[in-house]
């Protein structure tokens, strides 16, 4: 297992090192002027001499060969730069706000998993009943409906009870139930979409594994259905499902956008949308790798989870 697990590491680097190299290509395409927009953002008038000026201060008119070196030698170090609007190191734009990102989709990703085992274990061993209709019935429409606009509804039907849903946040550390008053309701609005996945991926992977030798062997063994559906069939359907469990968790980290607007959540796709307004190249292409960096980091833990759940995995690699 140890050699599987530093094999799947090394794997990282080259895959990280190829999505730095590629952000920082595309992004210095893109068009725009961010001093410019920046010292004329109140409406007055700066000159072309000021402005260019601004931008050898910021290293804006450094040469780009010596702008992605000093990119490429800060990665490792942790220095990703500072973000060209607020002057401030990116890396500590990003650590601002990340742990809120990475709460809600902790919270969202427990509320999931809580509400889509049961779901779609149950849909599977009462495939063709009612039951099961009416599971996938809440899942299709889990999938259907926008996680933002559900969320909306949450809001209009806590004020159909006098009451006004909390806006903003309070830190776990300071107030813990009152960040779980704050963030239950987002998490609720995307872990919904989130079960829904979930749940269909596993009710799917149930049913192909149920009609497998391996199981009508230990049925004819003797076994409790109990046992056959526990130790033999939900092993092997958990491994698509872990798959999609690991990607929707990624996924929540930068692509919250709406969501996060409608709940006034500073987290960090809000801070994807100001920096693409402001053409801040700095701090997007940090918040690009940031993302890219946390699909790795999750892939990784997938394949570990793989590992351990079917040692073949790690034998034959």
């Amino acid at each position: 297992m140890l050699k599987y697990t530093i094999k799947r590491i090394l794997l990282m680097i080259p895959t990280l090192i190829a999505v730095a190299v590629l952000v920082f290509v595309v992004l210095r395409v893109v068009p725009g002027d961010i001093v410019a927009m920046k010292l004329t953002a109140e409406g007055g008038e700066v000159s072309i001499e000021e402005i260019e000026k601004e931008k050898t201060r910021l290293g804006v008119n450094d040469p780009l060969l010596k702008q992605f070196t000093k990119y490429m030698i800060g990665i490792p170090q942790g220095d990703l730069g500072i973000s060209l609007w607020t002057e401030n190191p990116v890396s500590e734009e990003i650590s601002s706000r990340i742990g809120l990102s990475f709460e809600l989709a902790i919270l969202s990703t427990i509320l999931a998993v809580i509400i889509a085992f049961p779901l779609g274990t149950i849909a599977a061993l009462y495939r063709g009943s009612k039951i099961d209709y009416l599971i996938r019935l809440i899942t299709i429409g889990g999938i259907a409906i926008p996680s933002f606009w559900f969320g909306m509804l949450l809001i209009m039907l806590v004020l159909s009870f006098g009451k006004l849903p909390p806006l903003g946040t309070v830190s776990l550390f300071v107030d813990p139930l009152v960040n779980l008053n704050q963030m239950i309701w987002p998490a609720i609005s995307v872990g919904y979409r989130y079960s829904s996945v979930v749940a269909r991926m596993l009710r799917s992977s149930i049913l192909e594994v149920m009609s497998e030798d391996y199981i009508r062997t230990a049925r004819a063994k003797g076994l409790f259905e109990r046992v056959v559906i526990i130790k033999h069939a939900m092993r092997n359907a958990l491994l698509p499902t872990i798959t999609v469990i690991g990607l929707e968790f990624a996924f929540l980290l930068g692509g919250l956008v709406v969501t996060e607007t409608v709940f006034n959540l500073n987290g960090i796709g809000k801070l994807f949308v100001d920096s693409v307004v402001r053409n801040d190249l700095n701090l997007l292409q940090g918040l690009v790798l940031t993302v890219a960096a946390s699909f790795v980091f999750v892939n990784l833990i997938v394949d570990l989870c793989y590992a351990a759940l079917d040692p073949r995995i790690r034998y034959q690699s």
